[in-house]
């Protein structure tokens, strides 16, 4: 009797990189279904990041097309130094990382660290960002074949797609890491004090570069362009122009760099994804906290909302007031905040002819700004302050589904969520009041500053109550503060945009007062500020509160992740 043979187990395919850029495809398919809106807004957001790419590859082709090889080195260093310190630092202040695939969703499955870090990986390059920078960049492919012909061009095009794997590994391994610290308590602090200062210190930093830049000789750059091109900052875009200028024995080596620091960051990246996908952190022994007077209820309450009355507005604000500080993207938000109300007022005010660097007196300031300068500057800090709360709900999530059940009016649900973000942005605006007049020594100024300031606020917190309610979009559920679902970072740009101009428009009274009023506005600015701020605010919440009760049920899909 013949036995029948059974045929071996099916056997499993390995899993490629091309399998994890198939599945954020998907995905990316998959969220703009059904949301007709967001993928007009991802449309238009890549045609606005192609048409900026197309300006600054002609820019960065100005040497060759020009015929000026002396300067084909500076661009090539400082241009791809920028960008990849770009890919750096931006992702972790502003943009965020797109991570439609959370490397979270992958910790069940029998896969290696090195296939999931590769797949990741080839993910990430599938982006409207790395396709830009790709364009812009290309552009140091025509000034090297210019001058050297198609090996010159050849080899620059190798360096412009190793530095675009080295900028997105960059990227990678930066925010990884980064989120992976601020699971602990200690560290989150801790960086946000390092980060303030950071921020302290890059708007003087630039203010002694530019102006040791108006009396350098540019071609005295060169020894500095040429460091910068041994440096992983500027290895893969400058191998190409050494190739051109007769350095062909460079170009190896600099290409050589380039790899070992991408292996280098993908193993870093390695290390912090394992913990990433766990999604915990040591946070070392817990101590045992001393008992809270009051009860529960008062247990609930932070320490920056213990004045509030124990109702439901009271209690809206503390939970808001208690994920702003706990939540790491909330957090990671406030950040921003403190990094652009130090460096822009810096960059604005003292940034003028009036200072310089003096081989025998060093530094000099001379303070020769008016107060309708400081409160245009003024102005732009308090709108970007209030920006965040432009997907205020995207925070939430599925969460958000607690306040529609419970019937949260809308009116009450806005201004607790604007108290509560007060309670952090209003003293650090007061902060940037103070030390902008120490800077500019004009302690007189502080009263109206702080008054622009909160005037800005106020009306950015009602423009941002109506975006948030109008155009809320999905965060991905993942413990990385800086991730972005695919097209997401284009949505927030373009919402971003709205919400500056929009508020600056609303804003503007402050600045027109400060020029008709003259120095009437240094004594009436603080009060009228407040005035203004508080009743913008509150009209605000009051309008965008009625659209809230009849948007709940769609504001809600809109926030919820796609599974």
């Amino acid at each position: 009797m013949a036995v029948p043979v059974t045929e071996p187990a099916s056997r499993v395919r390995p899993v490629k990189a091309r399998h994890f850029v198939r599945l954020k495809l998907r995905v990316i398919g998959n969220n703009f279904r059904g949301q007709a809106w967001r993928a007009v807004l991802f449309v238009i957001g890549s045609l606005v990041g192609l048409w900026l790419a197309a300006t600054a590859f002609f820019g960065l082709a100005a040497p060759g097309l020009a015929g000026e090889d002396q300067y084909a080195l500076l661009v090539a260093a400082f241009a791809g130094g920028l960008t990849v310190l770009g890919w750096l630092l931006l992702p972790l202040v502003f943009f965020g990382v797109d991570e439609t695939l959370d490397p979270a969703r992958f910790a069940l499955l029998p896969l290696t660290r090195r296939t999931l870090v590769t797949g990741l990986f080839a993910a990430a390059l599938v982006s409207v960002p790395t396709i830009a920078v790709l364009v812009a960049l290309s552009g140091l492919v025509v000034t090297a074949g210019a001058f050297g012909g198609w090996p010159a061009a050849a080899v620059a095009m190798i360096g412009v797609i190793s530095g675009l794997l080295l900028c997105v590994a960059a990227a990678r391994a930066m925010t990884s890491a980064f989120a992976s610290m601020l699971r602990s308590r200690r560290v989150r602090d801790l960086a946000a004090v390092l980060l303030a200062v950071a921020a302290a210190l890059l708007g003087p930093l630039q203010l002694a570069g530019l102006a040791a830049i108006r009396d350098t000789d540019w071609d005295r750059l060169t020894g500095v362009a040429t460091v910068i091109g041994w440096t992983p900052f500027g290895a893969p875009w400058t191998a190409g122009i050494d190739v051109a200028q007769g350095r062909a024995w460079a170009a190896p080596l600099k290409l050589l760099i380039t790899v070992v620091t991408i292996v280098a960051l993908l193993a870093w990246w390695s290390r912090s994804l394992e913990s990433a996908m766990i999604g915990t952190a040591s946070t070392g022994p817990t101590k045992g906290k001393p008992e809270v007077s009051g009860g529960a209820v008062a247990q609930l309450f932070p320490r920056a909302a213990g004045w509030l009355h124990r109702d439901r507005f009271g209690a809206l604000v503390a939970r808001e007031a208690r994920y702003w500080w706990r939540d790491a993207r909330r957090r990671a938000n406030l950040i921003t905040i403190a990094v652009v109300g130090l460096f822009v007022p810096v960059m604005v005010n003292v940034g003028g002819q009036g200072f310089s660097i003096d081989s025998e007196q060093g530094f000099s300031l001379a303070s020769d700004t008016s107060p309708l300068l400081v409160s245009l500057s003024m102005l732009f800090v308090g709108l970007l302050a209030a920006m965040t709360l432009a997907n205020q709900f995207g925070f939430d999530g599925s969460a958000y589904a607690a306040n529609v059940i419970a019937g949260v009016p809308g009116r009450l649900e806005l201004r607790a969520r604007m108290v509560a973000f007060s309670l952090y942005v209003l003293p650090m605006l007061v902060l940037v009041s103070v030390v902008m007049a120490l800077i500019l020594g004009e302690p007189t100024w502080i009263g109206f500053m702080a008054g622009t300031l909160i005037a800005t606020f106020g009306a950015g917190l009602a423009v941002n109550s109506f975006v948030s309610v109008l155009a809320a979009y999905s965060l991905p559920e993942t413990s990385n503060p800086f991730a972005m679902n695919s097209g997401a970072g284009v949505t927030k740009s373009l919402l971003a945009l709205v919400a500056m101009v929009a508020t600056a428009a609303t804003g503007l009274p402050t600045v027109i007062a400060a020029a008709l009023l003259g120095d009437a506005w240094l004594w009436l600015g603080l009060p009228l500020g407040i005035l203004y701020g508080v009743g913008v605010a509150l009209l605000g919440s009051y309008l965008a509160g009625d659209a809230l009760d009849r948007r709940q049920p769609e504001l809600l899909t809109a926030v919820t992740p796609r599974r």
